[in-house]
């Protein structure tokens, strides 16, 4: 993962893609040249080199990369660390090491970091209460979810939500 300032043509580039909204007949023509300038923009920028070695592939980075993506696709399914190294094509070790340098996490954190976002996003989002958010994600127990979700977010789920739902009232009506 790398952060870093934006310079001012990779922004004019990003602005010109989400432009293209206002004329989407020239999104066919024109979409594809502005993305590949972004990516342009992107691998010459300081973090480019985190891109390219996950772009390349046969990389350790790229296989950690497949694990990723994986674990974003199969978040609620109970997590075999075995079957997720058979993904990346890696041993155990080698695994949590490079999946800790690129996400700064193990593996199990990362699901549970996808599972808890994704959870509040169903209950603010659609509305769904605390029991479904936590079973849909793949928790089996409603206590545990409570608890990682507090450690996690600061308060409780029917907490935080309402707290969100609110501040998200008082942004919309100023």
């Amino acid at each position: 993962m790398a952060v870093g300032v934006s310079s001012i043509e990779l922004l004019s580039a990003c602005s010109r893609l989400l432009d293209l909204l206002n004329a989407p007949q020239d999104i066919p023509f024109l979409s594809s040249l502005i993305q590949r300038e972004i990516i342009y923009r992107l691998l010459r920028s300081p973090q480019g080199q985190h891109l390219r070695a996950i772009a390349t592939s046969g990389e350790q980075s790229h296989r950690t990369a497949r694990a990723v993506s994986w674990l974003r696709a199969n978040y609620a399914k109970p997590l075999r660390v075995e079957e997720l190294a058979a993904v990346a094509q890696m041993g155990l070790s080698t695994l949590h090491h490079h999946f800790r340098s690129l996400t700064a996490m193990s593996p199990l954190q990362y699901q549970k970091h996808l599972r808890l976002h994704v959870a509040r996003e169903r209950m603010l989002n659609d509305d769904l209460d605390v029991t479904s958010a936590a079973f849909e994600v793949g928790y089996e127990s409603i206590s545990q979810f409570n608890r990682e979700y507090s450690r996690f977010f600061g308060q409780p789920p029917k907490r935080d939500v309402k707290a969100r739902r609110l501040a998200l009232a008082e942004a919309t009506r100023d």
